[in-house]
């Protein structure tokens, strides 16, 4: 280390050296004279991070989970985890960042940490305030990240068989359900500027193409879209230009936001590092609203997704859906999509079975990412470097090795009698939970959530 120590210390310190002269400090001292990183030379301060990294790790190991019903937040850190930097730092929003830690709902009793198909891996819950470093330095950020990727819930086994081609297929196959990626704190500052994107674009300051309202002429038709990276076409235009993306066409840029999302889903084992979403579709939806069914256009690559905010509503699934009405519609698979949660839709889940969205009973967004086919990009696109070279997290030891005991567990008590004879395609690790929603705007509360459909067997 670099600088000079000019005051007196007593012999018995001097004599210990550092860690004498340690001793004779009190807590706020200590923390005063390493919060002042001026005096320290750069392999110093690396190796002090890494002491004081290697300190938490060993802490948060020894902590029991918890399962109270304790309330906390957390930052949106940046998914890069080279940047340090809180979501949406151009943001016309004010809204200041809350301080860390984790936040869930009471578990019902009797679970176990199982819940619809769920199991809670560890971390489940840690005290946050019990492995920080006393009102001094706090968690690191990738610290603060992993506890935060060990909580997320991933469901991977489901299935439906339909006969397809004369061949029993699991038209499920591929998809992914993963619970809590985005809390509650970050599901209001996504939803806030999802709702300043839309004043910009009733006001004219996003590209033509870019923000879409439509007239509301009967129920389930004209919810609002924002489209970023490409200009999807849901039908013949009347241009005459056929469903897909439009290359001559330009709409805005993928918002910061939008960017550091991406980063997570993509770093939290979300998303494959393969196949990293360069263009993303908002749905605003109003209470009726709904999306037919449909599958996605294959000018875009697979797998893509689907967050939800605001509202939990059900997704229907199947090689054959009908549509009984306006906003109506039946099939054998329903499955409830949870705020702050992300729908995978890849293989048979992707290509064979259509999925459709009935009208939901309240105010909805939804943001749709998919990387687009090389060959279909627009000819002004040009590759984000912020979407560049993302890695995933690693796995710690601790949290795999729970991880795995867990998915044991849930393949014994969730495993429908259907999958018998049928291989797992993955497995399911952690969850912690969020408070339900909240609209910022207006005084469009949920009501009633779905959690079932009279059409459709929830999955």
């Amino acid at each position: 280390m670099t600088g000079e120590y000019s005051s007196k210390v007593p012999e018995s310190a001097a004599g210990d050296g550092l860690a004498g002269l340690l001793k004779n400090l009190g807590r706020d001292e200590i923390l005063e004279a390493l919060s002042d990183g001026d005096g320290f030379c750069l392999h110093c301060q690396d190796l002090l991070q890494t002491r004081i990294l290697n300190l938490i790790n060993k802490k948060t190991s020894e902590l029991s989970v918890s399962s109270g019903n304790g309330q906390n937040s957390v930052e949106f850190w940046s998914a890069n985890s080279s940047s340090s930097s809180v979501l949406e730092q151009n943001s016309q929003s004010s809204t200041k960042s809350t301080s860390w830690s984790s936040i869930r709902t009471p578990e019902p009793a009797g679970h176990s940490g199982i819940r619809n198909g769920f199991v809670n891996s560890s971390p489940a819950s840690v005290d946050i305030k019990q492995i920080s470093l006393n009102d001094g330095l706090g968690v690191m950020e990738e610290q603060k990240e992993r506890t935060r990727f060990a909580q997320i819930g991933r469901k991977k086994d489901y299935v439906h068989i339909e006969r397809i081609d004369g061949k029993a297929t699991n038209v499920l196959q591929g998809l992914e359900l993963h619970t809590q990626v985005f809390n509650t704190e970050e599901q209001k500052k996504i939803v806030d500027r999802v709702y300043n994107l839309q004043r910009m674009g009733q006001n004219g300051q996003l590209r033509a193409r870019t923000y879409t309202e439509p007239k509301k002429w009967m129920r389930g038709k004209g919810r609002v879209t924002i489209q970023f990276g490409c200009c999807y076409n849901y039908a013949v235009d009347k241009n005459g230009n056929p469903p897909g993306i439009i290359r001559d066409e330009e709409v805005d840029p993928l918002p910061p936001l939008f960017k550091q999302m991406i980063q997570r889903m993509v770093r939290w084992h979300i998303l494959p590092p393969t196949c990293v979403p360069n263009s993303c579709i908002v749905n605003i939806y109003d209470e009726g609203d709904c999306i037919p069914p449909h599958i996605d256009h294959h000018d875009f690559f697979r797998p893509f997704c689907t967050v939800s905010f605001l509202t939990e509503c059900n997704i229907l699934f199947g090689a054959n859906l009908k549509i009984l009405g306006p906003g109506e519609f039946s099939g054998p698979v329903s499955i409830a999509l949870p705020v702050g949660s992300v729908l995978i839709l890849n293989g048979n889940g992707a290509d064979i079975a259509k999925h459709c969205v009935p009208g939901v009973p309240a105010r909805r967004i939804s943001i749709t990412f998919r990387k687009m086919d090389d060959s279909k990009q627009p000819y002004s696109f040009a590759a984000d470097p912020d979407l560049v070279g993302i890695k995933p997290l690693v796995y710690s030891p601790t949290i795999k090795s729970r991880v795995q005991e867990n998915q044991k567990e849930n393949n014994k008590i969730t495993r429908p009698q259907e999958a018998v004879g049928i291989a797992a395609e993955a497995s399911n690790s952690s969850i912690f939970n969020v408070k339900d929603d909240f609209p910022p705007l207006g005084s469009l509360n949920p009501v009633n959530k779905l959690r079932g459909n009279r059409y459709g067997r929830r999955q």
